[in-house]
């Protein structure tokens, strides 16, 4: 049973939230960051030995990039109605984005132009997990705040089957769907090197986005600073805020919602009333032994489900400041109150009937969320993350001369005589060490 705590300190609870991740494993990043040096070294030789040891499947550069018909097979083997949903999907994630978009300005200030210049990446890279771990929906997630930023060439990843197929089909009607440009049969950490580095086969990207297990992930952070990544995100959480006017069915019912994806997925609740805590407590009993995946769900709340009850709303909401939850749902009676006391979190659902899985697939916003606690300094994925922000300065002789002697009085400060001097040679003041 979910136990109930009183106003725990939730510097304890993100301190067991935070310990799920295995990114401390050190066997793996060794074994990750010899797989990486391969591949950067050795190429598609290397790729190719790593896809048949790991995924069982030989492969070769005529084999790997996935064809126009095996996206037509895949488009045959779906469901309609699955179609139709995902397109829908896609043009509300693609309206949402759209608002994101920056563009390049100039202002004319003082004697100077300043400016932004905002440029998209030239190539972005997708991983996919194959097999249970792919979704369709987070194909769209990443792929579609790609092609609003305007970045030319968008290339997917996804492991190989033991056929040579892909091993989740969807995933290809998807990523045609988004508008993926080329879809390579590729997986694991051996993908990640491949994209960063390129082989003779698969082109370097500029930025890495997608989930993936513990090597993957590994990977990407390896890989950092070689090229851009998203994050390297932990197991997900839900953090349900609710009052005595929530209904504990469906308070329990967004809990388990996240519970069910994984032995290490959180689902607290955070609440004023030990009415709703020991009413929730027990619809989780209840439902749980209804669901398909309970015993994913039984050890997700066994190790990491949690009730907390707190004397009012402002520490409710002080709590959630404290973890800073990837989701966050204000089921309470007025949640537009309680939204300015909530700094830290990735997504936040408002009232009743805005429960966290429409936002996983319908509503728009992405679903690509910062995890484990690292809502406190990081945002969802959007357009910002696949565009480059460059300085624009351009300055009147007059506005240069106008500010000359402050540049060089705080160059010279810090020692850079060179730097005052870029300044004072153009105005016959050249610096000479005799001065």
């Amino acid at each position: 049973m979910v136990p109930v705590l009183v106003c725990e300190d939730p510097r304890v609870l993100l301190e067991r939230l935070s310990a799920r991740s295995n990114m401390t494993n050190e066997e793996v990043a060794a074994r990750v960051k010899e797989i990486v040096r391969r591949v950067r070294q050795e190429g598609d030789s290397a790729l190719f030995e790593y896809t048949k040891a790991f995924d069982h499947v030989e492969m070769d550069p005529q084999k790997v990039l996935v064809t126009k018909e095996e996206i037509r097979k895949a488009y045959e083997a779906a469901d309609s109605a699955w179609i139709e949903a995902m397109r829908e999907a896609a043009a509300r994630i693609r309206s949402f984005h759209e608002k994101q978009k920056q563009n390049t300005w100039i202002n004319f200030e003082k004697g100077m132009a300043l400016g932004q210049k905002i440029t998209p990446l030239s190539r972005v890279g997708v991983y996919v997990p194959g097999g249970t771990a792919a979704y369709p929906s987070s194909v769209l997630m990443n792929v579609i705040p790609a092609k609003v930023a305007g970045v030319r060439e968008i290339i997917m990843v996804t492991p190989p089957g033991k056929d040579g197929g892909v091993s989740y089909p969807l995933a290809l009607a998807a990523a045609d769907i988004a508008g993926v440009d080329r879809i390579y049969k590729i997986g694991g950490a051996q993908a990640v090197a491949a994209l960063a580095f390129g082989t003779q086969t698969i082109p370097r990207v500029d930025k890495i986005t997608g989930p993936g297990n513990i090597y993957v992930a590994m990977a990407k952070r390896e890989v950092f600073g070689y090229v851009g990544i998203d994050m390297v995100a932990g197991p997900s959480e839900v953090l349900v805020v609710a009052d005595g006017f929530a209904k504990p069915e469906w308070v329990a019912a967004d809990l388990l919602s996240q519970a069910e994806h994984d032995p290490m997925a959180a689902a607290i609740l955070v609440t004023d009333s030990m009415d709703t805590a020991k009413a929730v407590q027990a619809e989780l009993e209840r439902q749980t032994a209804l669901l398909p995946r309970r015993e994913v769900v039984k050890k997700s709340l066994d190790t990491f489900g949690t009730i907390i009850v707190c004397s009012d709303l402002k520490t409710c909401a002080d709590m959630v400041n404290g973890i800073a939850p990837e989701h966050c749902e204000l089921y309470v009676q007025s949640p537009y109150d309680l939204l300015p006391l909530i700094d830290n979190a990735g997504a936040i659902f408002l009232g009743a009937y805005s429960p966290e899985p429409l936002g996983d697939y319908m509503a728009g916003p992405n679903h690509v969320l910062p995890t484990s606690g690292t809502a406190r300094f990081f945002s969802p994925l959007s357009v910002d993350d696949f565009v480059k922000k460059s300085s624009i300065i351009c300055s009147s002789r007059e506005a240069l001369e106008q500010v000359s002697d402050q540049v060089m009085l705080l160059a010279r400060s810090e020692g850079l005589d060179a730097h005052a001097n870029s300044v004072a040679i153009r105005f016959g003041k050249e610096i000479r060490e005799d001065r």
